[in-house]
């Protein structure tokens, strides 16, 4: 089977439910977002036009305190930004959500951060999708989100069930 093909069924997966890992789905996503306070941005980036960088925006607009993690900028957004995932915890504290936009064969290795500095929660946003991340935070006792995107779950807070 060829590798886009092989990527278009793990994403069908990811969508409805059915792959190795058990994830967040219906409410779960926006009920985690509601909960959350800290951001890690895994990807974020200082380019307008990358989708990590408008989601960033909409984030800290919507009060999230949001910390960039990319190795090539010093700052993004106003805040600055951090190299690593754990060099952003040393500095900064612990994560409440881990929000990565990277392509999936890079979470593999973000995921093992996550749980190596005692995040809260792993999302890979919408169209990254990675078994074995799903898998190494899941038994890092990590809440997964994959195939999602932030800045629309944060949308879906205020018509969450009470």
């Amino acid at each position: 089977m060829n590798d886009e093909r092989l990527r278009a069924l793990e994403i069908l997966d990811a969508q409805e439910g059915t792959g190795p890992v058990l994830l967040l789905a219906g409410h779960e996503p926006a009920q985690l977002l509601a909960r959350v306070k800290r951001i890690a941005m895994v990807g974020a980036s200082a380019n307008p036009a990358r989708p990590s960088h408008g989601v960033m925006r909409q984030l800290l607009g919507w009060g999230y305190e949001v910390v960039p993690i990319n190795p090539n900028c010093d700052e993004i957004l106003g805040q600055r930004a951090f190299a690593t995932l754990e060099e952003a915890t040393e500095a900064t504290g612990h994560f409440d959500l881990v929000d990565v936009f990277r392509r999936p064969e890079h979470t593999p290795d973000i995921a093992r951060s996550a749980v190596a500095t005692g995040a809260g929660a792993l999302w890979l946003q919408l169209g990254v999708v990675s078994w074995e991340a799903a898998r190494i935070a899941r038994d890092g006792g990590l809440p997964v989100v994959m195939d999602h995107c932030t800045a629309i779950e944060h949308q879906r807070i205020t018509f969450l069930p009470r």
